[in-house]
């Protein structure tokens, strides 16, 4: 039979007790409420600003250190997103939410992925704020905590525009020429 040598069985005590992250030999920390969602919001607010500079026209370019090779330089939000790992597992996970957000924009419409991980950043932090205040998560999943925020401003500006809107007699044309524009529209159909 084939034996195995004493060095060789006391290698796995000495590998965990040297390198704990490798083999986990203990329960899963786990934690709940505020402290836990401050942790996460912090990991949304890191990836969120680190995205949120390669917005628009005059977006700013963010370097990206690779393995090998030399430094990328891009401003694509799902480039940034998939880049960055953070080494605290719990603001790691908020960073992991917004990754989601960039690689699913990204799938569905191959654009606009900052923007929408903007939109995530302040739906997140406006979630988490209600939630700690009380709100009921699940109706905040759904919406129903927002719907009479949202309607009572567009309401209010919808009013600001429609007062606002110069009422016109005639047509004002195209190319400064008196009603051309309506019997454009008109002949074509």
């Amino acid at each position: 039979m084939f034996q195995i040598p004493t060095v060789l069985c006391q290698i796995r005590p000495v590998s965990r007790a040297l390198a704990p992250h490798v083999t986990r030999g203990y329960a899963k920390d786990v934690k709940f409420g505020a402290n836990a969602r401050a942790l996460m919001l912090q990991g949304i607010d890191l990836l969120a600003d680190a995205i949120a500079v390669t917005m628009g026209p005059k977006a700013r370019t963010v370097i990206i250190e690779q393995s090998w090779g030399s430094p990328k330089v891009t401003k694509d939000g799902v480039t940034v997103a998939k880049s960055i790992d953070l080494r605290d597992k719990y603001k790691n996970i908020g960073a992991k939410l917004v990754q989601d957000v960039a690689n699913n924009t990204n799938e569905e419409a191959g654009d606009g992925t900052t923007t929408a991980t903007v939109l995530e950043h302040s739906i997140a932090k406006e979630g988490f704020e209600k939630i700690s205040k009380g709100a009921n998560p699940v109706e905040i999943r759904r919406g129903n905590c927002f719907i009479g925020c949202c309607w009572s401003g567009l309401l209010t500006t919808a009013e600001v525009v429609v007062t606002n809107i110069p009422k016109e007699e005639k047509d004002p044309g195209v190319g400064g020429t008196d009603g051309m524009g309506g019997g454009m529209g008109s002949g074509m159909f």
